[in-house]
């Protein structure tokens, strides 16, 4: 796309909600109770625990990292927003019981009639896609942003598959290019254990945006003709672990960055690489995991690149105390919370300690 074109596109921008202004003592972490699937238990008929996002922020809420006051709540993205990337044609099959049934994997879906589709199931997952449209935004204006949803990296602008409705990270990265002065190109840092396969597709000829993807081979959806869009592949084998795993990731995150410097990072931190995990395939520890996301943010900050965090994938209970576990690990770091927007550069809106700290209680456990 050429620069004039670029300008065009931001001249053409719909009124949206999701780009709020944040207050300054709000942490760019974003969240909604929407977020959570619960309908007559149909939701524990897929592997997904569809509570997971709410979970995590009951651990950080534990731990007097986040508060009900200190979080962005996330807010649902419209269909104008959704048209930003989405063809009408498919967002009309969603009024389709059975296209959503087929799509989040599902079966007993098709028998609803849709208007408590979109409200039960539906409307969450546009929720969680809004959580990362306005965590892209809060990622440039505070150096790093995480949503403790979305992810949703099967999804391109007109399929959805693998329980991903709403191509979100690809709408993150069109809303930056549209609305915000400087963010030219965007790097894909995407280390779920299955291929992106949906974001591939939507940036195929797209030069402005760099791919990396980490995922094991043998897996769904082993999209062949989305792989052509990765600049970075690395394919593993079934029970990969931590030592192999971890000196890869570093490896590949620190050439990608150094092939190509974006304006905003956007890392998909599946945790469906935990060991144990029915869909994964792989041999990840809890320890693991959290080192794996201290090694992408390190990458990101240490060169002063704003980066957006997705939790995408997750099959088992007890990947919310991970990805809790992890945050807090990054916090400890000094890589997110206070003081960790001012190492993303000059340009960026420094960050107010979370009220906990600024009202002189201990974190203690931090």
């Amino acid at each position: 796309m050429s620069e004039k074109e670029a300008t065009q596109d931001k001249k053409c921008s719909h009124r949206t909600e999701l780009y709020i202004e944040v207050p300054p003592t709000c942490l760019p972490i974003v969240y909604s109770p929407e977020y959570n699937i619960t309908f007559m238990g149909l939701e524990k008929l897929h592997p997904f625990d569809a509570g997971k996002w709410g979970k995590v922020i009951h651990f950080l809420k534990e731990e007097q990292f986040v508060t009900d006051g200190n979080i962005v709540e996330a807010r649902e993205a419209t269909e104008e927003d959704l048209l930003v990337v989405h063809t009408k044609r498919y967002l009309n099959k969603l009024k389709w019981s059975l296209v959503v049934a087929t799509i989040t994997e599902i079966p007993p879906l098709l028998f609803l009639p849709n208007f408590l589709v979109q409200r039960k199931v539906l409307r969450p997952l546009r929720t969680q896609t809004g959580g990362t449209i306005m965590a892209g935004k809060l990622a440039i204006d505070r150096g790093w942003a995480i949503n403790v949803g979305g992810g949703f990296h099967h999804c391109s602008s007109d399929k959805g598959g693998g329980f991903c409705a709403y191509a979100d990270i690809t709408l993150a990265i069109k809303f930056l290019f549209e609305r915000v002065e400087g963010v030219s190109k965007a790097t894909i840092i995407d280390l779920d254990a299955h291929q992106g396969n949906g974001h591939e597709r939507d940036f195929l000829d797209d030069r402005r945006v760099y791919i990396m993807d980490v995922y094991n081979r043998y897996i769904y959806p082993g999209d062949g003709y989305a792989k052509r869009a990765i600049k970075r592949k690395v394919e593993l084998d079934w029970g990969t672990e931590d030592q192999e795993y971890l000196q890869k990731v570093e490896l590949h995150s620190e050439g990608a960055l150094n092939e190509a410097r974006p304006d905003i990072i956007i890392y998909n931190a599946g945790t469906d690489i935990l060991d144990g995990d029915p869909l994964g395939g792989l041999a990840i520890s809890p320890q693991g995991i959290v080192k794996r996301d201290e090694i992408v943010f390190r990458a990101a900050r240490r060169r002063g690149i704003p980066i957006l965090m997705v939790t995408s994938g997750g099959y088992q209970k007890k990947t919310a105390r991970i990805i809790a576990d992890s945050i807090l690990n990054l916090h400890r770091q000094g890589l997110v919370g206070g003081g960790a927007a001012e190492e993303a550069g000059p340009s960026l809106v420094p960050l107010m300690m979370n009220k906990s700290a600024s009202a002189g209680e201990p974190l203690s456990a931090l």
